[in-house]
């Protein structure tokens, strides 16, 4: 039986280089037509009602997602968040051009954050088309809490051009995790500044779990199989062409543990995600 597939179209702001960028899942209109199956349509909002009966202004993009895209009205019901962890469930009311009212139907409930927080440092800035996007896509999906290009010898640069256009590819990654998956990614998803490895040594120190993904080193499921359960750690990736022998040995001698991911060469976006989804997988298992 044939079905007719129906696009769906998402509207993406361009935003400015800012020094952190912080990524957030909006709603997508797939969730609207779920709530059959308990799904509602969730949007952005740095300010949360704290009790019920409360009433907050939703107004910009998100008042324009309501109304344009979904075409929501007074009394269907939605659901805010504040990217820290905060939900409150409610409904629409004095809907006008510049905004529409939130009334809170519940009290304001937090979300811990994931057990485990792992943060990607990749050397991804000179890769071509859309492999960087891929990247920072399935960084998003599998629950990374921040992505980092690394600028090392070999992968030195990457244009702000770029990084306006992994924002959104991270932006539209995090409205899928949400829906697809039904996962509680009610926390910051964030897009962090370029750093150059010599200033990585320190986190290195800091971190109780740094891995370097490397030729040559213990299989990276017999180095975690010795290791314990660690509330942050670090996945660090070189660029095309590796790591210089110097840049490893900077890492190594400042903690990070080297682990390999099998006997082939692979690129920096499949060893990105090879490493990442490893030490979820271990994590949640332990």
């Amino acid at each position: 039986m044939l079905q007719t597939l129906v696009p769906v179209t998402f509207r993406f702001v361009n935003r400015s280089w800012l020094p952190s960028l912080c990524v957030r899942a909006f709603s997508s209109s797939s969730e609207y037509g779920d709530q059959s199956r308990g799904g509602l349509p969730r949007f952005f909002s740095e300010t949360l009602p704290p009790s019920k009966g409360n009433v907050v202004r939703v107004q910009g993009d998100e008042f324009w997602h309501m109304t344009k895209v979904l075409r929501l009205s007074n009394d269907d019901r939605v659901q805010l968040f504040n990217g820290k962890g905060g939900l409150v469930e409610g409904c629409i009311r004095n809907m006008d051009r510049t905004g529409i009212d939130f009334v809170a139907l519940t009290d304001m409930e937090i979300i811990p954050p994931p057990n485990t927080q792992l943060h990607v440092f990749s050397g991804f800035g000179t890769l071509k088309g859309g492999r960087a996007d891929w990247l920072v896509e399935k960084c998003t999906e599998l629950g990374a809490s921040s992505v980092t290009p690394l600028l090392t010898e070999r992968s030195s640069s990457i244009s702000e051009n770029r990084v306006d256009r992994l924002e959104r590819v991270i932006l539209a990654a995090s409205k899928q995790c949400n829906y697809i998956f039904t996962c509680q990614r009610l926390h910051e998803m964030i897009f962090k500044p370029p750093v150059d490895i010599d200033d990585l040594s320190h986190l290195i120190a800091q971190s109780k779990l740094p891995l370097i993904a490397t030729a040559k080193a213990t299989p990276v499921l017999n180095a975690l199989t010795s290791l314990e359960k660690q509330a942050s750690g670090l996945i660090i990736i070189g660029p095309e062409g590796d790591f210089t022998e110097k840049e490893v040995s900077m890492m190594v001698e400042a903690g990070a543990k080297a682990v390999s991911l099998g006997p082939h060469r692979l690129r920096v976006e499949t060893a990105t995600i090879g490493l990442l989804a490893a030490v979820m997988l271990w994590s949640d298992s332990q």
